[in-house]
């Protein structure tokens, strides 16, 4: 299985490009540099040889009244001459650039560049369109009345000594551009072999396809690098999240249809004795219980979908719970009074958390719901919000009968219930529970020692 690189790159063909193309560029630079070197070092030799020509050629010749001897034996001459590859070319003028002796005229120095008397300046220069390096050297002779200036030159080509630089770097490089080859070859073999653990990855993923979501397994990679086992363990983190997501719908449903089962038959059997019966009294009597278990139905309907909300992942944003539990204690004071109970809020004026609305309001409505419902008549139902050092709490406290402890401990699990009064599914506390839990918090049951219970949700501050 190939997938298609659009857009981009393969990972093997971006690895070998910014491994080899580094090594391209040293190659060049490294080249570039060994030629100025060599280059250089040859112009050093030059500079040498010229240096002693001009100084034994400015030796030769030898003031004499008002005019010069030149003492230029042949074979020094010969000497000079000898390479006609790189010939040797010279010059005795005085004044300056009045030819006097040599083998042809040279070039003057550039006029930025002036020549002190006895020492000799190197420069570089064309001759008969060759690039040439010469020497000059600059000698005083005469008396005090009539001083005058003797100029001696020699020149030297540059083309053996570049030939000889070029042929240095290519000496150099050949066997370089061989490693470079070599070491390309490792190379692609050692991406190759490092790439083979995510192929191998592939192919466990691609080997998955056909399976059911619920029926994947973890991957398992036993040699790998780090790399490798880090993308494998967030693979099996996301299936493991698939699953969990895949299960809690398959609990939702299977809860669901357990749930609706009971009160959904019951309807169906009122309305059929309903439509078997002409008595009004009787027909009005299985009506209420049609409605009856209509409500119950559509309560349940409406807690399972709570809950299926609550178990989805949340955004949290800054609010203030102690205005919400306000909000939510003035709504519900209406039933309260209708059911003879009531309800006061307590504790502070103002506190924040991070928390998601919605999901907080729905878990005062189910404690507060729950509160009333098993309370009693007559019964006090205190909704308090206080802050700890390190949390904010939550509590509905009721001076109702309370719960056992045993009760305590199942209380908040999903279709449990303390007793068989008409109005509960069973998961009010569960919601509770999993809206806690969302925030990063818990819930706990706690007995009040004047009878009753308290429920008591801690929130991080």
């Amino acid at each position: 299985m190939k997938p298609a690189a659009a857009g981009g790159l393969a990972l093997k063909r971006q690895l070998l490009l910014w491994l080899l193309l580094p090594q391209l560029v040293l190659w060049l630079v490294g080249g570039v540099l060994a030629y100025r070197i060599a280059l250089n070092y040859a112009y050093k030799g030059i500079d040498q040889s010229l240096t002693q020509s001009v100084n034994s050629l400015a030796r030769q010749v030898k003031p004499m009244g008002s005019g010069l001897l030149v003492d230029f034996p042949r074979a020094a001459k010969d000497i000079l001459e000898q390479d006609p590859q790189d010939p040797v070319a010279y010059m005795v003028s005085s004044p300056p650039g009045r030819f006097v002796l040599g083998s042809g005229q040279l070039p003057p120095p550039p006029q930025t560049m002036v020549p002190p008397p006895g020492e000799p300046l190197i420069y570089d220069a064309q001759l008969d369109g060759k690039a040439v390096r010469l020497a000059l050297l600059e000698v005083d002779y005469g008396g005090a009345s009539a001083p005058q200036r003797l100029r001696v030159q020699v020149a030297k080509s540059l083309a053996v000594q570049q030939r000889i630089a070029r042929e240095l770097v290519a000496d150099m490089l050949l066997p370089l551009l061989v490693l470079g080859l070599l070491l390309g070859l490792l190379m692609y073999a050692g991406v190759a072999r490092g790439l083979r653990p995510l192929k191998r990855l592939q192919a466990q993923l691609g080997d998955r396809t056909d399976r059911p979501l619920a029926l994947l397994a973890p991957i398992e990679l036993t040699q790998a690098p780090a790399e490798v086992h880090a993308l494998a363990a967030a693979v099996n983190q996301l299936l493991a999240t698939v699953q969990r997501s895949l299960s809690q719908e398959k609990r939702f449903l299977n809860d669901a249809a357990h749930q609706l089962r009971t009160p959904l038959a019951g309807l169906i059997s009122q309305t059929e004795l309903a439509l078997q019966d002409k008595d009004p009294a009787v027909l009005q009597q299985r009506l209420g219980k049609v409605h009856a278990g209509a409500l119950r139905s559509a309560h349940l309907v409406h807690q399972m979908l709570s809950l299926a909300r609550s178990e989805t992942d949340v955004s949290l944003q800054p609010l203030d719970v102690a205005a919400l539990a306000r909000e939510v204690a003035r709504e519900w004071t209406p039933r309260a009074l209708a059911a003879g109970v009531d309800l006061g809020y307590e504790g502070a004026h103002a506190l924040s958390v991070r928390g998601e609305k919605l999901l907080l309001r729905e878990a005062l409505n189910n404690l507060i719901d729950n509160a009333l419902h098993y309370a009693g008549k007559g019964a006090a139902v205190t909704l308090r919000v206080r802050l700890e050092p390190h949390n904010c709490l939550i509590e509905v406290e009721d001076n109702g009968p309370g719960l056992p402890e045993a009760g305590r401990a199942q209380m908040f699990e999903r279709f449990w219930r303390s007793s068989e009064l008409p109005g509960g599914c069973g998961l009010g506390l569960a919601i509770v529970a999993e809206i806690a839990r969302q925030h990063a918090g818990t819930v706990q049951a706690l007995p009040v020692q004047a009878g009753g219970l308290l429920v008591r949700i801690s929130l991080p501050a």
